[in-house]
């Protein structure tokens, strides 16, 4: 039995729904997927609001009917709902990290008072890699064989290789990083070979994690959680801004 509670923060995979489109009712429709789940505990614990993170993909996915389905599940089970897309960037991690986020308040309690919930907007100050990356690291290398047979067997620009002058966001970490695609990878001219992966302390930088944060998995299992995880100052402002909404509301 899970607990009750006021807010519910959650992702879920985008993945095919079934019977999108259709005039079917909200378990229908999602039978089977994670959000299914998600819905299921909202209806059943009734909770104040909602949080929910995803790939800015969603919004398109099945021609926009996937999310459609989403957004009428929520209205149908009595939630006001406001969503946008937000990048990372803008909130202090040096990461180009386009996400969709959606906020959700119980409607009788939300309605009424006619209120309003507005996304933060992001900081003013920028940050990039540079400031981040490590010296000297032992251990994270990528081999000259796979250097000089894979990683730069053509001359296209591919992969992006990182230096202290590197005064860039990178692009998306994704939860594959471990297998050092050369098309998507992201690496730093450090370490034995001269070329290496991120370090755990810099994968902790670009997801917006305090350096003291333990990670008690592999390195393989590290890559994957971080690919996967939400950027936390992110989701930290829009938390205080929905607490905030709530104690306007006297909810908490």
């Amino acid at each position: 039995e899970i607990p009750n509670f006021d807010i519910l923060v959650a992702g879920f995979p985008c993945q095919p729904f079934s019977s999108i489109g259709k005039r079917q009712g909200f378990l229908h429709a999602t039978q089977g997927t994670l959000f299914y789940d998600v819905l299921r505990i909202i209806k059943h614990k009734g909770n104040k609001a909602f949080l929910l993170e995803n790939v800015q993909g969603l919004v398109t996915h099945d021609k926009g009917n996937t999310f459609k389905t989403i957004l009428r599940s929520l209205d149908e089970i009595g939630y006001k709902v406001f969503y946008k897309i937000l990048n990372a960037s803008d909130y202090g991690v040096p990461q180009q990290r386009k996400r969709i986020y959606i906020v959700g308040f119980k409607k009788d309690l939300f309605v009424k008072n006619d209120a309003e919930f507005n996304f933060p907007n992001g900081k003013n100050k920028k940050a990039y890699i540079n400031d981040y990356l490590e010296k000297n690291i032992k251990g994270y290398s990528i081999s000259k064989h796979l250097q000089d047979k894979y990683l730069f067997k053509k001359d296209d620009g591919r992969p992006v290789i990182l230096d202290k002058k590197s005064k860039v966001q990178v692009k998306t970490l994704v939860s594959s990083y471990h297998k050092i695609q050369r098309l998507t990878g992201t690496f730093v001219k450090d370490g034995e070979t001269g070329i290496r992966l991120l370090t755990e302390n810099e994968c902790k930088s670009i997801m917006g994690f305090p350096k003291e944060f333990i990670i008690p998995v592999s390195r393989t299992q590290m890559y994957r959680q971080m690919g996967n995880s939400v950027v936390v100052p992110v989701i930290e402002v829009i938390a205080g801004e929905i607490v905030k909404t709530l104690e306007g509301l006297k909810l908490i």
